[in-house]
């Protein structure tokens, strides 16, 4: 029914917007109302405006979610691609909605937004942390997901994680050669060299080699720790490397980077044997 609003209501925006308001809240109209964003902007955000309080969980969160540049299965909307601002106004006024349901939502579309716009949403992230009580400071990490597994400078600085002086012990790989199927175990040291305790937020990159011999980095989230003045922490970490849909593995050297908020601190290799299961 949706579907058939989106398709056949361009003609009557008032209509078949208060008709989506209706069905959103037994469905869904999140997809339904992109044409309208694309075709009718104007009409389209005042009215999502005016519904921007309404009591209904399901209408406040279709602000959010049906305006997210880059809604997953759904039409983009390369206008909020390219300029955010009048969808920032939306996400701000429901950061701190009483549903988590909606802040949820909040946090994909400013995830969505940081993948064209990494300096805006590190500077929202920023303004939004002031004061912000533990719900919002929660919508605000997960909306940095992406920036934060990239190393994005700015804002690992606005969630506390700017540059620190640290020293890191050789990468120490305790099995430099791995079957595919089997996993790849790593260890080091870091240091605060600091005269103050330091947050640090440890990541690891793993470069995987493609068909023609480059690499490609997937980034995978460590731990979070606090490192008071001149202490010393001991890190070991076992990564599996197992046959998965979304990633094929070719056989030699792969390289893995350990990074300290942002920074690059260490690094080792590792072999990746692929056993040959091709009948004799």
């Amino acid at each position: 029914m949706a579907d058939y609003i989106a398709r056949h209501g361009q003609n009557n925006v008032e209509l078949s917007m208060d008709s989506l308001y209706h069905l959103t809240q037994r469905f869904t109209a999140e997809f339904a109302i992109r044409p309208f964003l694309m075709n009718h902007t104007e009409q389209t955000l005042a009215i999502l405006a005016g519904w921007i309080n309404d009591p209904n969980v399901h209408v406040r969160r279709l602000i959010s979610e049906g305006t997210r540049p880059r809604l997953p299965w759904g039409i983009r909307l390369p206008a909020f691609v390219q300029d955010p601002s009048p969808i920032v106004g939306f996400l701000t006024t429901l950061r701190d909605d009483r549903a988590e349901y909606v802040r949820r939502s909040v946090a994909n579309s400013l995830n969505d937004i940081s993948k064209d716009h990494p300096d805006r949403v590190a500077s929202i992230a920023k303004e939004w942390l002031q004061d912000a009580p533990e719900t919002r400071q929660r919508i605000i990490r997960h909306a940095c997901r992406s920036l934060l597994k990239q190393g994005h400078g700015s804002t690992l600085a606005a969630l506390g994680f700017g540059p620190v002086n640290v020293t890191a012990s050789d990468l120490v790989m305790k099995n430099p050669m791995v079957q595919l199927g089997g996993s790849v175990e790593f260890s080091l040291q870091i240091k605060n060299c600091e005269n103050i305790s330091r947050d640090l937020m440890i990541d690891y990159a793993i470069h995987h080699r493609k068909a023609n011999g480059s690499q490609t980095a997937k980034v995978f989230k460590w731990k979070k720790l606090r490192l008071k003045k001149d202490e010393q922490v001991a890190l070991s970490r076992q990564h599996p490397v197992r046959a998965i849909t979304t990633r094929k593995y070719y056989a030699g050297m792969q390289r893995i980077e350990i990074m300290v908020n942002g920074h690059v601190v260490a690094q080792g290799e590792f072999d990746l044997q692929i056993q040959d299961m091709t009948p004799a």
